[in-house]
């Protein structure tokens, strides 16, 4: 029987990860581990040099693990102590609102399939689009059906056929479409996502403090996931790989130093 890893960013307690055990069950052993706590925004961050209390828990019926740390911290729990052997594929998500554009660094769902995908584990990050109000809550009240029909469908054909040459992970999108079916385009990875703010605060002592924030940006160039999420309202489905170097460029650096 194949061997499924599942983490997220959202926490143990997430409606999104068991949205994603129950779509791909029928394909595998099924292990959830995840952060205790709400981690969004974390990226790849590690604890290091920091011990990270682990507990089993019941998530309906599932085996689970909650780790208090981050989503990288569940991956390497998982990988290096949890589970006998190396899963067959590594799933994060279901997660509670969109990730893409190059602003995916910053996404520790991702992030959490970027260090599968580093331990040679074929990996897929997927998101659903939210409002924003619904993203940072557990998400009792989300709809997950078409992302659940969506990754039962992606997990099925890389556990079969793996992931194409030179393809580390996936990361899917998935519009938030009160429907049955949806249709899926190949992307590339937009510029921006949000417009990046910074709200200054002064408080009484004369001291200040800044709340970072952003707005949406709704459109990108054709062919992005930007684009086909918001403004096509298709699942996107990006290849990723984890080497950022620009090979072309090699050859035209000379630096003398």
């Amino acid at each position: 029987m194949k061997s499924i890893l599942i983490v997220n960013d959202d926490g143990i307690e997430s409606a999104g990860i068991l949205a994603a055990a129950d779509a791909v069950k029928n394909l595998g052993q099924v292990t959830i581990v995840a952060p205790k706590t709400q981690k969004s925004g974390v990226g790849r961050s590690l604890s290091l040099r920091k011990p990270l209390p682990t507990s089993k828990v019941e998530r309906n019926g599932y085996t689970a693990y909650s780790v208090d740390g981050t989503p990288v911290d569940s991956v390497i729990v998982a990988l290096f102590s949890i589970l006998k052997q190396a899963p067959d594929l590594l799933i994060s998500g279901i997660n509670l609102g969109e990730n893409m554009s190059s602003e995916i660094t910053t996404s520790g769902t991702v992030c959490a399939a970027i260090e599968g995908a580093n331990h040679e584990i074929p990996s897929i990050a997927i998101s659903l689009h939210l409002e924003e109000a619904h993203k940072f809550g557990k998400g009792s009240d989300v709809d997950f059906t078409l992302s659940k029909k969506a990754l039962a469908s992606i997990a099925e054909k890389i556990l079969k056929k793996g992931l194409p040459p030179g393809v580390d992970l996936l990361n899917v999108n998935v519009p938030d479409l009160n429907v049955k079916s949806c249709d899926v385009k190949s992307t590339c990875l937009a510029r921006r996502m949000y417009s990046a703010k910074v709200r200054r605060m002064d408080d009484s002592g004369g001291g200040s403090s800044y709340l970072i924030d952003g707005d949406a940006i709704f459109d990108a160039e054709l062919g992005t996931d930007v684009h086909t999420v918001r403004m096509e309202n298709k699942i996107s489905v990006t290849p990723l790989t984890l080497d950022f170097t620009f090979h072309d460029g090699i050859k035209d650096l000379d630096f003398q130093i």
